[in-house]
């Protein structure tokens, strides 16, 4: 089988290229470009062969809800995983309706999103050997393919709730904090605060910097990305 060509649609351009390096790095998938709004992937879209759009909701044109109308207005062929901070249930299920075959939550690592991408293609190898599909039990095997692992999204020994305690710690305080302080006001220590700082640090969502001033030694600070 070729390699399923993916359109990383991102308006950040550093996320972009950490999603495009991504999508490089899982075997059978290939970048088919990286566009930075909505209509640039409409346009995309329709002058070259997509196989995949992966989709960040918070564009500055369009909305990625629709983005996804319009891609299924015009018969585009391409499938779309939504990429998007946005846990909002309805908007969840809109994008269910539009035909999104996945939903992935920022921030992620790469496991994350190669966890997705392989189940995608074994969705596709499932369904596209014939023109029609044996048994029910066929479509149940490939629809079952898409469901993700839920632990795939975070490193070993990391909660998806805790996760979520930590970056709304950070996203409530105007300056810095630093891992001490994350973990003393979260309940975990020091170390543990770390990880998930840095885990979130790598996915695009916190800065990392050095705090100045006192006499002791510099201290490592978090803080939240602008305009995430």
């Amino acid at each position: 089988m070729s390699e399923l060509q993916v359109l990383v649609v991102e308006d950040e351009q550093l996320i972009a290229e950490a999603h495009a390096e991504y999508v490089r790095r899982v075997p059978g998938f290939a970048l088919a470009g990286v566009a930075h709004g909505g209509g640039e992937a409409l346009r995309f879209v329709r002058d070259h062969v997509v196989d995949l759009v992966l989709l960040d909701f918070n564009l500055p044109d369009l909305h990625g809800l629709e983005v996804c109308r319009r891609l299924r207005g015009a018969g585009a062929p391409c499938d779309v995983i939504a990429v998007t901070s946005n846990r909002d249930l309805a908007a969840v299920r809109s994008a269910v309706s539009l035909g999104v075959v996945q939903y992935l939550l920022k921030p992620f690592p790469f496991s994350a999103l190669r966890d997705k991408l392989e189940r995608y293609a074994e969705y596709r190898a499932q369904l596209g050997g014939t023109s029609e599909v044996a048994a029910q039990s066929e479509l149940d095997r490939a629809f079952a393919s898409l469901r993700g692992s839920p632990t795939a999204s975070l490193p070993a020994g990391c909660s998806a709730e805790t996760l979520e305690v930590v970056a709304r710690h950070v996203q409530g305080r105007a300056g810095g904090v630093s891992a001490a302080e994350v973990g003393e006001a979260c309940g975990i220590s020091r170390v543990t605060a770390r990880r998930y700082l840095e885990h979130l640090t790598d996915s695009g969502v916190l800065v990392r910097r050095q705090r100045h001033g006192g006499g002791g030694r510099p201290e490592i600070e978090y803080g939240w990305k602008p305009n995430r």
